[in-house]
């Protein structure tokens, strides 16, 4: 049986021991539970020292968890050899309350509409070699007063019927005296503004041990002021996703006039007619034929040029056709890494299913600020704890998964229950044979030992 608090001496420099105390017999009892990951029932499937007013303690401090989350990740799950990309996405947490804290409206993917609840944004370590997420750094989003205002203002566009109104009469093109813009200087969101604090925080505690060089985040950041939030507040490269039908530009190559302004932009890319000179790989499985362009391009909202690799699949017997356009920053990555980092970037999704799956992250009901951010957090962190344990499972069994591993810890209470009633308890060496035998009965790939098996 895994020992927790051995785990957790890496922490001992950023809490104190009453805390990593505390904190030993909670992530026991989650790992050992079933239903619904709440303060109560914790404190009911708690070993002797985490009463429900102690689970309450802990819940009310305010701990460091960025820096915990790392000390432990560096501890137990980098490796040296292994390259790693920075992940960032956010996820929501539906709430049916009115009184917590930072309740808003937020859109979810998984509704397919703004739903009430709360939003977290998360970045985390991938390893490219293992192909898994490691949270280190989750915080809780908040929406302004202005954004509530352009969110409605937007809305009430959509709905008013403006696009069936004629066009103002009036001359074309740009307005007499308006000027280039500077692209590089952008409109700082709330957002923005939270990302990039947690990406500088983030840096700081990882860039000295750990080199990442690129940071993947979906298509809502596929844009000019993404891209130079990233730059701006860090050394790392962006790799995200643009809009389908996004205006792209080849790099002009012709002939520049002796006078006046340098031609940037060259010919408009058509998804449909894309040259041949760009494509870097073809291939076909079944009747899906694939074929991969890559060329660096010009974007007129974009500051610099973009790398950027398009997919597009076609369908050889009713030709149906879908493309996806990729870019980085970085000019140099090859056409291959940047789908391939881009495609890590699903990892964090599977931290966020654990998390609420598991680990209470749909569960907790509490309602102010702290509380929250330690529900939040703690959750995050026993995704990172069961990839260790699960991974120390595997030595013995490289089938086991998580539903093993809470099995195995719920069938060790059960046993060590059991055997108290006793009234005089049997040595220890079948003591532990009997709890070897029962902590593997709810398992689904765990073989169970042979009895007295030595």
């Amino acid at each position: 049986m895994p020992d927790i608090i051995s785990l957790l001496v890496c922490l001992d420099q950023s809490v104190d021991r009453t805390t990593l105390k505390q904190l030993s017999r909670i992530i026991v009892s989650m790992l050992t539970m079933t239903g619904r990951v709440t303060m109560l029932g914790i404190s009911r499937w708690a070993e002797n020292g985490a009463s429900y007013r102690t689970v309450q303690r802990f819940f009310g401090k305010t701990l460091p968890w960025a820096s915990m989350s790392w000390f432990f990740v560096r501890q137990h799950l980098l490796r040296s050899e292994h390259e790693y990309v920075l992940a960032g996405d956010e996820t929501i947490v539906t709430k049916a309350g009115k009184q917590s804290f930072g309740l808003d409206r937020f859109f979810s993917s998984i509704y397919g509409k703004a739903v009430p609840g709360l939003a977290f944004f998360a970045f985390s370590l991938v390893s490219v070699q293992e192909r898994r997420s490691y949270p280190v750094m989750v915080e809780q989003r908040l929406r302004t007063a202005e954004e509530k205002e352009q969110t409605r203002s937007k809305q009430k566009r959509a709905t008013s019927g403006s696009g069936d109104k004629p066009r103002a009469k009036g001359p074309r093109g740009r307005p007499k005296g308006n000027k280039n813009k500077d692209k590089s200087q952008i409109e700082w969101t709330p957002e923005l503004h939270l990302i990039q604090t947690m990406l500088q925080k983030l840096m700081a505690l990882v860039g000295t041990v750990c080199s990442v060089a690129y940071l993947v985040m979906d298509g809502h950041f596929g844009n000019n002021n993404a891209l130079q939030m990233v730059r701006q507040a860090t050394s790392l490269h962006l790799i995200s996703k643009l809009r389908h039908d996004a205006a792209l530009y080849f790099v002009y190559a012709g002939e520049q006039k002796r006078f006046g302004p340098r031609r940037r932009y060259g010919n408009k890319l058509t998804y449909r007619a894309i040259p041949e000179q760009y494509q870097v790989e073809r291939s076909q499985e079944e009747q899906i034929h694939t074929a991969i362009y890559q060329a660096t391009m010009l974007h007129k909202s974009f500051a610099c040029p973009l790398n950027v690799v398009i997919i597009v699949k076609t369908h050889l017997t009713t030709g149906a056709h879908a493309h996806t356009v990729l870019f980085s920053s970085d000019l140099a990555l090859p056409y291959a890494k940047l789908i391939d980092y881009y495609s890590l970037r699903f990892q964090l999704e599977f931290n966020f299913r654990d998390a609420k799956q598991f680990w209470g992250l749909e569960d907790f009901m509490h309602l102010k600020q702290t509380p929250i951010a330690n529900a939040v957090n703690l959750s995050f962190f026993m995704v990172n704890l069961s990839h260790c344990l699960i991974q120390q499972m595997r030595l013995d069994d490289p089938h086991a998964s998580l539903l093993d591993l809470k099995a195995l810890f719920r069938g060790r209470r059960y046993a060590l229950d059991t055997l108290n009633l006793l009234p005089e308890l049997p040595n220890s060496f079948i003591s532990e044979q009997i709890v070897r035998i029962i902590a593997t009965l709810g398992s689904i790939h765990r073989r169970v030992p042979a009895l007295f098996n030595p």
